[in-house]
């Protein structure tokens, strides 16, 4: 017999995902997935920091996101941004998503998908 036991972290992880989903199929039913990540309190959690439409409880420390491509004509500084803030801007507070793992590289490209869609 195997026994498959998850942390408390992992169970808390997912009901965030959960939660962030919900709010995701209301908002934005075309990109829940990577919605979901953007908005879960314990995965992007990018609402922290930023408004985004339809996101609740959001911060003003950082800046608003929307229209982004205008903002971000090559995708690829956005990804960099949300990679790394601290590379583009030594000043900036975001928080390295890439460099210090928060975030999987898969779920930085689906982040940056979803924000390029603001």
């Amino acid at each position: 017999m195997s026994v498959v036991t998850l942390s408390f972290a992992d169970d808390a992880k997912d009901a965030a995902l959960r939660t962030a989903e919900k709010l995701c199929q209301n908002t934005y039913p075309t990109s829940i997935e990577n919605c979901s990540i953007v908005f879960s309190r314990m995965h992007g959690n990018c609402l922290a920091c930023h408004f985004i439409q339809g996101g609740t409880q959001t911060g003003n420390i950082g800046p608003t996101l929307f229209s982004m491509k205008q903002r971000f004509p090559d995708k690829a500084v956005l990804r960099a941004i949300i990679w790394n803030a601290g590379d583009r801007n030594a000043n900036s507070i975001m928080m390295p998503f890439g460099q210090h793992k928060i975030l999987t590289e898969e779920q930085i490209d689906k982040v940056t998908d979803f924000i390029y869609t603001l």
